[in-house]
């Protein structure tokens, strides 16, 4: 843990542990619970804290429980940690994300919650990504006793903001997080808990378990599969209050803004330069207090106490600085800013040319710019979501740039403060009735680096809608604005600004099964930036320094490693990278679990040929407890036809030395426009 973190040994109310509770759903379904509370709530009643996660409160997120539930419990609340339907040592299957019956056994925990002895009737729900989407989601079903909630690194639209598409492009995310599923979802659950049926419960799940990828492949449009859990379909749903709280550096900064402009609540939001991580442990730095002001917010909604929230600014952001670019920077250099509202008031929109000439005020001389990019553009754009597999973030962008249009500015007289959406004006003209583009916006170092500040992947058969996408007349000019992610970046004066276009991205994003030409018609195109003006008298943004609780204790039985190697083979040119992350193997010094995991990914294509795209996934996992030992083994692999998606998984588990079970997924799913 980072020494920069400071571990609270004593609380105002001393905590007390149930390592399991079963709750027992209306079907005779039991969810297992974990739960620390003050030993004195059962004659002081408080309100209880809800994470309700797949991810195996017993071995999967144990570390960073144990950093966060006994600390809100010291200060007075019952924070419990709950396994969903199909996961961890909870009964029944589990059949796809977000799935209404997820939702209703969260009611009923809800209500359960509100009906106990140390419970003052008030709940709350966190959590972060799945644990942040369902909090939202149940918030939109309005459960009485559900008073506020916190959700971290989550989105209000699953298709457009998720791990599947981005701007309705294939991302390769989506089958990193399936594989990443079937590995977390093909674990047992524990004997200690569960007893001897332990072993049918594990053959059931592993026979009912799906190849999430699958379905996902299935709905390549904005349908009513990704509508359901969308809390944007209607934003009025919501009434409870609600803190969101994310990173510049995690897939899921768009939503917030969104949601602070729709949601019709008390809403404040807090945006660091994060990845996927909470903000008291998270990477890149500077880490804040988050569990202070978490309980902030609990403190005045569950409890009524005047802690000053609704006074807070509604945004604060961290406006950050420019950094050369690099595979993981420990820290972003910056300051905090704060904002009433998004894209207003203290910001300027700005609009100049994309021209032949380099970003211009005037449009001059119209000009065609044609590109059709090699494949392997895009092998400097790093990891789509943050968390591992990496975690990788975008590297020096010359070498993609080289492959795609790009327009700079001059040299920048004065720094300049982007806060907010940058967009681009794109006027094209496809030869194929299919075309992706990958629009970044950079920040060119005088010396020649390169960093991405902002980026987005946009399919443009969907230049008019999401749900209903046409083909591309080729030969027909066209139009399209294209909104970038939403950004806090100072651009210091003596930099340059680029806008790079591309036609590929590879391997974040799949390649078309033909490689178009786009015609971008430099002139009339433009670009958009949301300029913050300087601020007389502004007053400093500050957080309390963070705290967690002690870490859990735990015993390294073999230590873990991260490899990235990218290499190109000289005869043919195919680019192939190959990541993997060891995460060791940790014994756990409270119940004696030895839990290992690798997570192995590899990319490879041609320059020339899309149709060679391949992707392959292999996640080993392994528990063991004196005599006890099993292993799973899952892969997963994708490739394409001109017409098809050809999608491959597999599943493989031991006892011992033995193997138990064994079960293929095999794939071919209709490419539509994509």
């Amino acid at each position: 843990m980072s020494k920069d973190i400071k571990v609270v040994k004593s609380f105002p109310r001393k905590v007390k542990e149930i390592e399991n509770l079963f709750i027992t759903l209306s079907d005779g379904t039991r969810l297992a619970a974990r739960i620390w509370l003050p030993v004195d709530a059962e004659k002081n009643p408080v309100p209880a804290l809800l994470e309700y996660l797949p991810y195996r409160k017993r071995d999967g997120t144990i570390t960073r429980d144990q950093l966060t539930h006994p600390y809100f419990a010291g200060h007075g609340y019952a924070s419990v940690r709950v396994d969903m339907r199909g996961n961890g040592d909870s009964d029944g299957l589990m059949d796809d994300e977000y799935t209404r019956q997820e939702q209703e056994d969260c009611l009923e925990v809800i209500a359960w919650l509100a009906r106990q002895k140390w419970c003052s009737g008030s709940v709350g729900m966190f959590g972060i990504s799945w644990g942040g989407f369902n909090a939202l989601q149940v918030a939109a079903l309005r459960p009485p006793a559900l008073k506020a909630i916190v959700s971290l690194c989550s989105t209000d639209d699953r298709y457009e903001d998720d791990v599947h598409y981005k701007g309705g492009t294939v991302i390769n995310e989506m089958l990193g997080w399936a594989a990443t599923m079937l590995a977390y979802s093909s674990r047992p659950p524990d004997p200690k808990i569960v007893g001897k049926g332990w072993k049918k419960m594990w053959m059931d799940r592993l026979k009912h378990e799906p190849f999430l990828a699958i379905d996902w492949l299935k709905h390549p449009h904005r349908d009513a599969y990704w509508k359901h859990g969308s809390v944007c379909e209607d934003w009025n749903r919501i009434q409870t209050p609600t803190l969101l709280i994310g990173g510049w550096n995690d897939a899921y900064s768009n939503a917030i803004p969104r949601m602070m402009r729709n949601l019709r609540v008390p809403r404040k939001a807090i945006i660091g330069p994060w990845a996927h991580k909470y903000p008291h442990f998270a990477v890149p730095g500077p880490r804040i207090g988050g569990l202070q002001e978490m309980l902030r917010w609990w403190d005045f909604y569950l409890k009524n106490i005047n802690t000053g929230v609704t006074q807070d600014p509604d945004f604060r952001v961290y406006m950050m600085d420019s950094y050369k670019p690099g595979s993981f920077p420990d820290e972003i250099p910056g300051r905090w800013v704060s904002e009433a509202f998004w894209g207003h008031g203290t910001v300027d929109n700005r609009t100049w040319n994309l021209t032949a000439g380099g970003i211009a005020a005037k449009p001059g001389t119209e000009k065609d710019l044609r590109i059709s990019s090699k494949q392997t553009c895009g092998f400097d754009g790093g990891e789509y979501c943050i968390i591992w597999l990496g975690p990788e973030f975008p590297g020096d962008q010359r070498d993609d740039d080289a492959q795609s249009i790009t327009f700079d500015s001059p040299e920048l007289a004065e720094d300049l403060e982007i806060l907010g959406q940058p967009s681009i004006d794109l006027h094209f003209t496809s030869d194929k009735p299919v075309a992706h583009v990958a629009v970044r916006l950079c920040d060119v170092w005088p010396s020649g680096e390169t960093t991405r500040i902002t980026y987005h992947l946009q399919n443009l058969c969907m230049k008019d809608s999401r749900e209903t996408p046409k083909p591309l007349e080729p030969g027909k000019r066209n139009r399209m604005k294209i909104k970038l992610d939403d950004i806090a970046w100072r651009v210091p004066k003596g930099h340059r600004l680029r806008v790079s276009i591309s036609t590929s991205y590879f391997p974040m994003m799949w390649p078309l099964a033909e490689a178009p030409t786009l015609t971008v018609h430099a002139g009339p195109s433009t670009l958009s930036l949301p300029i913050r003006k300087a601020q007389k008298d502004e007053k400093p943004i500050s957080f309390a320094p963070p705290e967690s609780a002690e870490p859990l204790k735990q015993t390294e039985i073999r230590e873990g490693f991260h490899k990235r190697e990218k290499t190109v083979d000289p005869r043919t040119g195919e680019v192939r990278l190959e990541i993997i992350d060891d995460f060791g193997v940790q014994k756990v010094t409270s119940h004696g679990l030895e839990i290992g995991g690798v997570g192995r990914e590899t990319y490879s294509i041609m320059p020339d040929d899309p149709l060679s795209a391949r992707m392959e996934t292999h996640w080993t996992e392994t528990r063991k407890r004196g005599p006890w030992s099993v292993r799973t083994e899952t892969k997963g692999r994708l490739t394409a036809t001109r017409t098809h998606w050809v999608l491959w998984g597999e599943i493989v588990a031991y006892e011992g030395k033995k193997k138990v079970f064994s079960k293929e997924f095999n794939e071919e799913i209709e490419r539509k426009l994509q």
